[in-house]
């Protein structure tokens, strides 16, 4: 049998999709099914006087209206009671026979609101006399987080030949999965349990949030499904109200099933956002290019309230990456939490990871430029040497609060880079840019040589208090050799997107050597898969794959004590050759896995002690996480006159170590690549001072097409993790981590002749055309 890891093969699951034959949320359709509409508040800050549903209640269709005080476990806020905090928070649901019934009952509801005054960016929000959103949370600080060396910091910039300093805005996004979210609760009175069908990464944590954090009501009577999620980028890890209120809503009207499907400008309003910080930087070092200090300032925008795990991301998984691929010898962040009247931000397509990576990309440009010292020389001068991992931070980025440690698995970063401006002409540029100029355009190349935390993570280490997550992230994987031969695989992780169903099978496929035709994986189901914490941080390839691995060895390991009861044999003189079982100096005379399957399964002749039946479960928890890591190139060409912005060249070269299936990481780089160039240059949500969202539909938020980007080149290096067994990093966020540092950096590089040194994205051809015309002194 021809061995499937690491060969390119087409996902199994595509062709249920691509024909339509996909089940999604609002594909699911129960007996009696009723349907949910939530009123939500169009003023961004306001106190809730009164709510009059008695003209709602007598629409047709409508079965029953619901208010916060109708919950018995609102707390947590399923709807507003006494105020709201952003446009969009859910005031008063709905539910009646057709959604368009729930819809149109909604204009009926009578809400006397209490306007008062809004903020929504967070260096205002924090400002004395600022509108206060919550009593317990004085100047609108959530809180206020530090990382790093700050003597040692603030003493390599004091006596530093070179110190640069930039503010920089990382705007405010709105993923924008393909499908929205979406829920479907449905008790039974029978037996007075709770199934939640949910468009989510995480069906066993929403359980046990649902649970333990939320409802009160025994984790064994809630049974949460996700089934085929079309996308999330980190948006559907998170505990929404509209879960639990859909579950209320069930049982409140005796048990039929309702379903609640946000449309896309509801989606906006209601399904959290990504990014929003506002960053001071300060980096310092010597005029012969090396770095000895940077100090970071941010301001960290969490929306009107905290999300699940908003706080860890502007913590966690940004302060602690803010070296990048660098020996910076000290290194200083310190992050503010703040409240603002706009939609809760959270994890979004790298979480953390992109804004780190865009504060250190153009920091390095910056002091390339001060000091006058190419850019790529810059980063050579600065690389961790590879004889130097595991790297330890020296400025404790890697250590938690309560001591425990991480550090960069592996890396070579040198190769990434050196192949990268090979590729992309980067010796060449002055020649190209007066090509360009002769056309009207100034052409830029940026560089973004990034790193990435992957696999989060180690328990101990993640779950540390003050870290902003206070969980474990250990996975797990259960494997069955059925009686007929066929081999079904479930594990923890949830796929959006991603081929686990096609990557899993090649894993196991791999250790076991069967065919993948012969191996079925399920997921999604809490019922029928061991608890883990779903798929999101590119954890599932290094932890929830390590776990499939273990359990596949304890397969193995049984098969092969039954292989030499059946050969008559001792089991040390049994070896393994993919499926075959035999004794040594005897492959002829060998036992197929599904030959042993079979007679366990019926145990006519299990010998003393053995449990009949191949079914083992794993879980694991990693040590360490992974470290992706390369070097992105992007080329732009600007048109003087008008100010528009092309990207006319991407080159990316990308070590995520060993690769189950190298097409589908080219699709993962793919898709974030696209995602990055995004923000850089068309992306951004925008409120208003009174927080109307003005980015609330796909007529204002511009989001980028597949026909603005010209053909993107991909290449590698392979350092593998030492820290799991396939050798694998973790893939997708790399593409959007670096994408949107090295767009940027090529912006700049191309507007640097008319003087400028920063400009904030994204770079729409208004904000380029007014600086171009700022830099030459006209009216911009």
């Amino acid at each position: 049998m021809t061995d499937v890891l690491g060969a390119p093969i087409k996902r199994v699951e595509d062709p249920r999709f691509i024909t339509g034959n996909g089940n999604y949320l609002d594909d699911i359709k129960l007996p009696s099914m009723a349907h949910m509409a939530i009123l939500r508040s169009p003023y961004a800050h306001a106190n809730i006087r009164s709510v009059d549903t008695s003209r709602a209640k007598k629409m047709p269709g409508v079965i029953a209206v619901f208010v916060g005080a109708d919950i018995p476990y609102n707390p947590p806020r399923i709807l507003a009671t006494d105020s709201v905090k952003w446009t969009g928070e859910g005031v008063a649901g709905v539910v009646a026979e057709t959604p368009e019934q729930a819809y149109d009952a909604l204009e009926a509801i009578d809400v006397d609101y209490e306007p008062l005054a809004a903020v929504v960016e967070v260096e205002k929000a924090i400002e004395p006399g600022a509108p206060q959103l919550h009593e317990n949370a004085p100047n609108n600080i959530v809180f206020e987080w530090s990382v790093g060396d700050k003597d040692g910091t603030a003493a390599a910039i004091d006596g530093a030949e070179v110190v640069v300093r930039q503010r920089i805005v990382n705007q405010r996004l709105i993923p924008n999965p393909m499908e929205t979210r979406g829920d479907i609760g449905w008790y039974n009175p029978g037996t007075d349990e709770y199934t939640v069908w949910m468009s989510s990464q995480t069906p066993h944590i929403q359980r046990l949030l649902l649970a333990a954090f939320v409802t009160g009501i025994p984790e064994h009577k809630i049974r949460c499904i996700s089934p085929d999620v079309g996308g999330a980028f980190g948006t559907k890890i998170f505990c929404y109200a509209d879960m639990a209120l859909c579950m209320f809503a069930s049982k409140a009207i005796g048990g039929r099933p309702v379903k609640w499907v946000e449309g896309r400008r509801e989606n906006y309003q209601s399904t959290i956002h990504g990014r929003d910080h506002v960053t001071w930087i300060e980096i310092a070092g010597k005029r012969d290019g090396e770095v000895t200090g940077l100090r970071v300032k941010t301001l960290a925008n969490l929306g009107g309230r905290l999300s699940t795990i908003g706080p860890g991301i502007p913590t966690t998984l940004y302060g602690r990456v803010l070296s990048g691929c660098y020996k910076f010898p000290n290194v200083y962040a310190e992050v503010t939490g703040v409240y603002t009247n706009t939609t809760f931000v959270d994890a979004y397509r790298g979480a953390g990871r992109p804004e780190a990576t865009y504060v250190v990309e153009r920091a390095m440009d910056l002091f390339a430029a001060e000091i006058g010292m190419d850019r790529a020389a810059v980063r050579r001068k600065n690389f961790i040497p590879p004889d130097q991992f595991p790297y330890e931070n020296p400025s404790g980025l890697g250590t938690a609060s309560g001591g425990a440690k991480i550090y960069i698995d592996s890396g070579n970063y040198e190769p990434a880079l050196n192949k990268a401006i090979t590729t992309a002409g980067y010796m060449d540029l002055e020649a190209k840019k007066a090509e360009a100029k002769a056309r009207g355009k100034l052409l830029g190349m940026g560089l973004s040589t990034y790193i990435e935390v992957c696999g989060v993570a180690p328990s101990k280490w993640i779950g540390a208090v003050g870290e902003g997550w206070g969980a474990a992230m250990w996975e797990s994987a259960n494997i069955r050799v059925h009686l007929t031969g066929k081999t079904v695989v479930t594990m923890g992780t949830q796929p959006q997107g991603q081929g686990h169903e096609t990557t899993y099978a090649q894993v196991v496929s791999h250790e076991l050597g069967i065919p993948m035709d012969d191996i079925v994986v399920q997921h999604s189901d809490t019922q029928g898969t061991p608890f883990g914490y779903g798929s999101y941080g590119s954890r599932t390839s290094s932890v929830g794959m390590t776990a499939a691995i273990k359990a596949s060895a304890k397969i193995r390991e049984k098969a092969r004590k039954y292989a030499a009861h059946l050969l008559e044999a001792s089991p040390d003189d049994v070896e393994v050759d993919g499926a075959n079982y035999f004794i040594k100096g005897s492959p002829d005379k060998a036992k197929t896995l599904q030959e042993i399957a079979f007679a366990l399964d019926l145990a006519f002749d299990a010998p003393e002690g053995m449990e009949p039946y191949l079914d083992e479960t794993a879980y694991y928890d990693t040590p360490n996480c992974t470290w992706p890591f390369g070097t992105h190139i992007a080329v732009v060409e600007i048109d003087e006159e008008t100010g528009k912005v092309d990207l006319v060249r991407y080159v990316a070269v990308d070590d995520v170590g060993k690769k189950i299936n190298p097409l589908i990481v080219d699709g993962q780089l793919h898709g974030g690549i696209a995602q990055g160039v995004g923000q850089a240059l068309w992306e951004g949500a925008v409120y208003d001072d009174n927080g109307q969202l003005l980015t609330g539909s796909m007529l204002d938020y511009a989001l980028p097409r597949a026909s603005y980007f010209p053909k993107i080149e991909l290449d590698e290096t392979v350092t593998p993790s030492p820290v799991n067994p396939i050798g694998v990093k973790g893939v997708g966020e790399a593409g959007a981590i670096a994408s949107t540092a090295a767009v940027a950096n090529a912006v700049v590089d191309a507007l640097s002749p008319l003087g400028i040194r920063h400009l904030d994205m994204p770079y729409t051809a208004q904000t380029v055309w007014r600086a171009i015309q700022g830099a030459k002194g006209g009216q911009a």
